[in-house]
């Protein structure tokens, strides 16, 4: 009789531990009580309901949420002659999707597949976008988020995370390659991480798999042959964060950014509108996003990001997040750099 009892308590401590590693917050149930207090967004089903938290976690890979110190206020870019060419005029509402049309990267939406490797999705994606922007469009391909994530070993630790100030170093001292997505064969290096891709069932291609191991540093094209690597690295000149009354300025100059955030157990289920952390929501980790924009809804200001899990994800793989009150401390976390061009 013992021996039973202590099977059934084993049976139920197990089953115990097994709910509590399920992503609660990803429920229809929590999604309502998300819906019922929030007022300037909607939440709706982006996920499984039965994904493990571990899985959203460890897509949260920027390590630059942040704020600013004497260590590195210095690097704050407050000023730069070119901002005089926009005459202090910013506009209520920018795009960059609208404003620099044949640059096809902009509203490219990346799949950064079972791994934390926002912060390079994030930089390279910015870096591409200002890249053909400088160039008038002739450049206008994906830079190698692969190179990126697994070959610069200062920037953090790959699939587990990196810093973006560091990529955008990293794209100053040693350049990066091109690279499109998975299996595409554009670029000298596409990214070879697979995609988390949902069926009409809503199941997840991901799910259930362990998180992508560190690749192997390649140092060779294996997409298109016919590049040449060391031909095709670009260059930044420089790499920066912003400060709050810097970033439009240079998105309007140079084009996208990179910024980083705070994400909490609402935020995987947003779907439309400008999003507020809701009361009482847990923190998650850090997120690298784009940020191509800004505006107003119904009176609430507005960035326009880009996030990295695909178009079923959000609103079409966008979101739009509070501007101007340092939500989830998105204001004083975004990175960028100027592209040399020759």
């Amino acid at each position: 009789m013992g021996a039973r009892v202590w099977i059934s308590s084993s049976v139920i401590l197990l089953l115990g531990v097994y709910v509590t590693e399920q992503a609660y917050f990803l429920e229809e149930d929590f999604i309502e009580r998300i819906n019922e207090k929030v007022k300037t967004w909607k939440a709706g089903i982006n996920f499984d309901p039965n994904t493990p938290k571990e899985y959203i976690v460890k897509l949260l890979g920027s390590r630059g949420v942040q704020v600013p110190h004497k260590l590195n206020i210095k690097m704050y870019k407050s000023d730069d002659e070119a901002y005089d060419n926009l005459f202090g005029r910013i506009p209520r509402k920018f795009d960059a999707r609208k404003k620099w049309r044949q640059c096809n990267t902009i509203g490219h939406i990346r799949d950064q597949g079972n791994c934390g490797s926002c912060w390079a999705l994030a930089t390279s994606s910015a870096f591409a976008d200002r890249l053909c922007i400088a160039t008038n469009q002739e450049f206008n391909e994906l830079l190698s988020a692969e190179e990126l994530t697994f070959c610069c070993h200062l920037c953090g630790f790959g699939c587990h995370g990196g810093y973006p100030i560091k990529a955008w170093s990293y794209f100053r001292r040693h350049g990066i390659v091109t690279g499109g997505d998975y299996q595409s064969e554009e670029g000298c290096e596409p990214y070879r991480v697979p995609p988390c891709i949902r069926d009409e069932y809503g199941n997840n291609s991901c799910r259930g798999q362990p998180m992508e191991k560190n690749h192997r540093c390649t140092r060779m094209c294996y997409g298109d042959q016919e590049i040449d690597y060391e031909d095709d690295h670009r260059f930044t000149r420089d790499y920066y964060y912003l400060t709050y009354g810097s970033i439009q300025k240079d998105v309007m100059t140079y084009g996208p950014i990179e910024a980083s955030m705070d994400v909490y157990d609402d935020f995987p289920s947003y779907k439309s509108g400008v999003y507020e952390k809701s009361e009482n929501a847990t923190y998650l980790g850090g997120h690298a996003v784009k940020l191509i924009g800004w505006g107003e809804e119904y009176g609430v200001p507005y960035w326009l990001m880009v996030n990295s899990w695909n178009e079923d994800w959000g609103d079409n793989g966008l979101f739009k997040i509070r501007r101007g009150t340092n939500e989830c401390r998105i204001d004083n976390s975004t990175t960028a750099g100027v592209p040399v061009v020759y």
